[in-house]
């Protein structure tokens, strides 16, 4: 079992290969939190430097690892490095995750005002980050496969037809999922 050695120190490329290897393979969840152990506090400090807050990045970092250990087998040595590969998975991430944010704070514009506020007010960010927890929370509450269909699908804007083809199931069991997920969500929020 390959696993990485002091945090100080950069492994070599073929190191965290090996350990992706064994991750695409076998699903060796060793190797995968030895990627996620060094990997993390670099992610964190990425992110950070692309603006988002701790909570915002912890969430970041979890969907990437996330991606990483779903996708590790479309992982190509002859395109990119291991580092490379995931550092782009967290910046589409955090794209995507800027689109989300873009999209909840635009509303309506207003009769009486043909300007939009350019600004979200203080109260509609709080109640926004609010309903963003809520959400996450009931998210969190859900069966494992059905969280990650409601991700992929309303956070990461996938189709149901390339989540299908992303997890390896038929079409048939991510509506399914969708679904009854979106069934026990109204029932957890309804009952907040």
């Amino acid at each position: 079992m390959v696993t990485l050695g002091d945090r100080g120190h950069l492994p070599p490329p073929e190191e965290l290969a090996s350990l992706l290897l064994l991750v695409a393979e076998r699903r060796d969840k060793q190797a995968f939190a030895s990627l996620f152990r060094f990997y993390a506090p670099r992610l964190k400090s990425f992110l950070v430097k692309q603006g988002f807050n701790d909570i915002e990045c912890e969430d970041l970092i979890q969907e990437t690892m996330l991606n990483l250990w779903r996708k590790a087998e479309s992982f190509d040595p002859g395109k990119a490095g291991v580092s490379t590969w995931i550092f782009t998975i967290a910046r589409n991430s955090g794209i995507d995750r800027r689109r989300r944010t873009a999209r909840m704070v635009s509303r309506p514009v207003e009769e009486e005002n043909d300007e939009p506020d350019p600004d979200p007010s203080a109260e509609d960010v709080i109640i926004i980050r609010q309903n963003e927890a809520a959400i996450r929370e009931a998210l969190g509450r859900l069966p494992v496969e059905q969280a990650a269909v409601i991700r992929m699908s309303y956070f990461g804007d996938n189709p149901q037809a390339e989540i299908a083809r992303l997890l390896g199931i038929p079409l048939g069991t991510v509506k399914s999922r969708v679904r009854l997920a979106l069934h026990r969500l109204r029932q957890i929020m309804e009952n907040e």
